[in-house]
């Protein structure tokens, strides 16, 4: 079988560096970013002929599409590089707001444009989208990063739909808490806080932050089950990852449902005869 070309980006800790490492074991080959030097070399020199790491932030857009170009062949892009950020609605500023989807959905959307050429002209490849199960379902104080993935996860709905006939397959990957960074030095934090949301988002940050260390998810098994939903034949548009967002999204289904039901005779009511 032919090595694949994983194209990984973020993979310094948690669910990326996972992800490289198993595609790595797999005899598949990663091209993963980083953004720091010093962690480019000391990947490149623990792992020749089995991945290449390069220098990306992915909010600088010249430099991903001078490496996009570089790249003769991508089989699998995993969208990966991103960042938590917990605060009130009324909490955050545009200038947070703004680095929040610049990493979470705008740089993903620009990477996403670059690596598209490369998979039309193979006919086949898969992208990858690390989402959240907070892409599917908002949690108070946790607003703009729900926001965020829910732009990511709208985008990639209809990618998937767009490329399918092209040969090409979208996994909008949703996990739940994962021993990972995410909640350490991964997160961002509105620097205004206003005590009235002390019992709604102030609790979230406060609980979110009391669980880092202590969450459900494995970052190696994660990695596995995503390695194995890109072979696999029969792969489902999303893949939630964890017992937590098997809960947390059906609420949310049933939520929606609820709505629905309620609001049927008032849907229906407002055509024309």
């Amino acid at each position: 079988m032919e090595k694949k070309v994983w194209f990984i980006t973020g993979i310094s800790s948690g669910l990326g560096e996972a992800i490289a490492n198993k595609v790595m074991e797999s005899g598949d080959f990663v091209i993963g970013t980083f953004r720091k030097q010093e962690q480019v070399q000391a990947f490149n020199g623990k792992n020749s002929g089995k991945g290449r790491a390069v220098l990306l932030d992915v909010t600088d857009y010249a430099t991903m599409e001078k490496l996009v170009s570089e790249i003769a062949a991508i089989d699998v892009l995993v969208n990966n590089a991103g960042m938590g950020f917990v605060g009130a609605i009324e909490e955050s500023s545009l200038k947070e707001v703004r680095a929040v989807f610049e990493a979470n959905f705008f740089g993903v959307l620009k990477l996403t444009q670059l690596v598209l050429p490369k998979m039309r002209a193979q006919s086949s490849g898969h992208i990858v989208q690390i989402s959240s199960h907070g892409g599917f379902k908002a949690f108070a104080g946790f607003g703009i990063y729900n926001a965020s993935k829910f732009a990511l996860e709208g985008f990639s709905e209809a990618l998937a739909q767009e490329v399918q006939p092209l040969g090409i397959k979208t996994i909008i990957v949703e996990p739940g808490p994962f021993r990972t960074n995410f909640a350490a030095s991964g997160l961002g934090e509105a620097k205004n806080i206003i005590d009235d949301y002390n019992q709604t988002a102030g609790n979230f940050r406060n609980r979110l932050k009391g669980v880092n260390g202590k969450q459900e998810g494995h970052p190696e098994k994660a990695a596995l089950a995503i390695i194995n939903a890109v072979n696999s034949e029969n792969n489902t548009l999303r893949l939630p990852l964890g017992k937590i967002p098997l809960s947390t999204m059906k609420m949310k289904l049933d939520s929606v449902l609820n709505d629905l039901e309620a609001n049927r005779k008032i849907a229906e009511a407002a055509v024309f005869d």
